[in-house]
């Protein structure tokens, strides 16, 4: 796997698999303890039993800090990343369990330079996927990274 990829380094079209992580309903009830989100379809099984999940739910939210995290394990720009420019297309698909296995399927879709040499942009398509396979949540992120020789 690489690390530290410039903007030169990075394929359009390439596709990178993260590690896997099991989530806990204790890893969502942090979630809500750190974002004061107590919504019962997060926090309240006997609730839920009357939802159409049957069961708690993970917040969409916690769904897109899982695709931050498991991505930058992976640190393919640890030391060239020079921030995040943001999330766009952000989508929530099916919902995310307690007890799921999930990884990411990270796609690079498009690279630009930008007025600084030192500088380029890329984004990248991101799927939170399940222990099958299934797409849970997707979204765009951009990242300014740098260049070679910066």
């Amino acid at each position: 796997m690489p690390r530290n990829l410039f903007w030169e380094d990075v394929d359009i079209g390439r596709v990178y698999e993260s590690g896997c992580r099991r989530i806990t309903q204790a890893d969502i009830d942090a979630f809500g303890q750190v974002t004061g989100d107590f919504h019962p379809l997060h926090s309240d099984a006997e609730f839920c039993k009357s939802t159409p999940y049957g069961r708690p739910i993970a917040h969409g939210l916690f769904g897109v800090s899982l695709m931050e995290g498991l991505k930058n394990q992976l640190k393919l720009y640890d030391k060239t990343s020079i921030g995040s420019l943001g999330w766009d297309k952000i989508r929530f698909i099916k919902p995310l369990f307690p007890e799921d296995t999930v990884h990411l399927d990270i796609t690079f879709i498009s690279k630009r330079e930008t007025r600084k040499p030192d500088r380029g942009v890329v984004v990248e398509r991101i799927e939170l996927k399940n222990q099958r396979g299934e797409v849970l949540s997707q979204a765009e992120h951009a990242s300014l990274l740098l260049r070679k020789g910066a």
